[in-house]
C-alpha cells in the first residue's frame, strides 16, 4: 500500500541523485547537469594543439581592433569561423583581406557560458604565387623519387585510336583547335568530349572526375586534356594539383597533356604518357596523317608493279 505523502515534503524527483561519471551512463533519470558537459566538452576540444590550414577568407571585419574573419576550404564547401584577437590582428593589417589565401595557425576555444566553438588565430600569412610555384616543385621532386614521371612507366599512343577523349574547357579555343587539326590530319577521326572548368579552385576536381569517365570506356583509346595559354597560376597551379597528376599516372589508358604553351610546364607534362607543347601539336601526335599515308601507299604499289 503507498504511504501517505507529507506535506511540504519533496517529491521523489526532487530528491538529488549523484551524477553518473561518463557521458554513456547517463539517462533520463540520471542525467548530466549541463555545466558538466559544456565543461567536459571545453577541456577535451582545448587539449587539440594548434594546427596550421590553408583556404580563402570569405568574410574580414574589424571590430574595435580585434579581426572575425571565415575562411572557406579552397575545394569543399566547407567553412570555420576564426577570432584574431587584438595583439595578432595587428599583425595583418594591410597583409590580408576579405579574398586572400591565406595560411593560418589555429587553436580550438570553447567559450562555457554560451557553448561557442572558435578558432583563435595564433598566426596568419598570405599564400603568393612564389609560395605556391614552391610546393609544385616540390611536389614535381617527390613524384619523380616514387618513379612516376620516369619514361620508362609511359605507355605508347596507338597508332590509329579508334575513338579520342578529349577534356577540354567549354567552347574553348583549346578544344576548336584539337578538333579542326585532327580532322584535317585524319577526318574520320571520332571523339568523345567532355566539357570541365580548366582554371579555377574547381578544375582538377572537374578535369579528374571527367578522366575516370573516359578511362572507365573501353572505345576510349587515347586521352587528351587540353587548354589554351594563361597566366602563369592559370595554366600551371590547377594542372599541378597532386590528386589530379596521381589519377592520370594510374589511368590505364594512355594521357596526352597539351597544356597551355612550350615555356608552360605543369606537373601533369611529368607524369602524362605524352606531352604536347600545345593543343595543335597535340592533333598532330594522336593521329597519322592521312594524305601522308595515301601517299606512302600510292609509292608502295608503284614499287610493287615494278618488282
Amino acid at each position: 500500500m503507498d504511504q501517505p505523502v507529507t506535506e511540504g515534503a519533496p517529491a521523489a524527483s526532487d530528491v538529488p541523485v549523484s551524477a553518473p561519471a561518463r557521458a554513456g551512463e547517463t539517462s533520463a533519470e540520471r542525467p548530466w547537469p549541463l555545466r558538466r558537459l559544456s565543461e567536459n566538452l571545453k577541456a577535451h576540444i582545448e587539449r587539440a594543439p594548434a594546427t596550421w590550414i590553408e583556404g580563402q577568407l570569405i568574410e574580414f571585419k574589424n571590430n574595435r581592433g580585434n579581426v572575425y574573419m571565415t575562411m572557406r576550404d579552397l575545394e569543399e564547401e566547407v567553412s570555420l569561423p576564426l577570432t584574431a584577437w587584438r595583439n595578432v590582428a595587428m599583425t595583418l593589417d594591410g597583409t590580408v583581406q576579405q579574398g586572400s589565401r591565406v595560411v593560418a595557425r589555429v587553436k580550438p576555444n570553447f567559450w562555457l557560458k554560451a557553448g561557442r566553438l572558435s578558432m583563435n588565430v595564433q598566426e596568419m600569412r598570405p599564400v603568393g604565387l612564389g609560395d605556391l610555384l614552391a610546393r609544385v616543385e616540390l611536389l614535381r621532386r617527390a613524384l619523380a623519387d616514387e618513379g612516376l614521371t620516369s619514361p620508362a612507366r609511359k605507355r605508347p599512343l596507338p597508332l590509329l585510336p579508334h575513338r579520342i577523349g578529349l577534356i577540354t574547357g567549354r567552347d574553348s579555343d583549346a578544344k576548336k583547335d584539337v578538333l579542326r587539326n585532327t580532322l584535317l590530319r585524319w577526318p574520320a577521326a571520332e571523339f568523345e568530349i567532355r566539357e570541365v572548368a580548366v582554371q579555377g579552385a574547381e578544375a582538377p576536381r572537374q578535369v579528374a572526375a571527367a578522366l575516370a569517365e573516359l578511362d572507365a570506356d573501353p572505345a576510349v583509346d587515347v586521352i587528351v586534356i587540353a587548354r589554351g595559354g594563361g597566366a602563369l597560376e592559370e595554366v600551371v597551379l590547377p594542372f599541378s594539383d597532386e590528386a589530379l597528376v596521381r589519377a592520370v599516372a594510374a589511368a590505364r589508358t594512355p594521357v596526352v597533356s597539351a597544356i597551355g604553351h612550350e615555356a608552360d610546364r605543369p606537373v601533369l607534362d611529368d607524369v602524362a604518357d605524352l606531352r604536347a607543347s600545345t593543343p595543335t601539336d597535340a592533333a598532330k601526335r594522336i593521329v597519322p596523317d592521312a594524305a601522308q599515308e595515301a601517299a606512302g601507299l600510292a609509292d608502295a604499289r608503284l614499287r610493287l608493279a615494278a618488282a
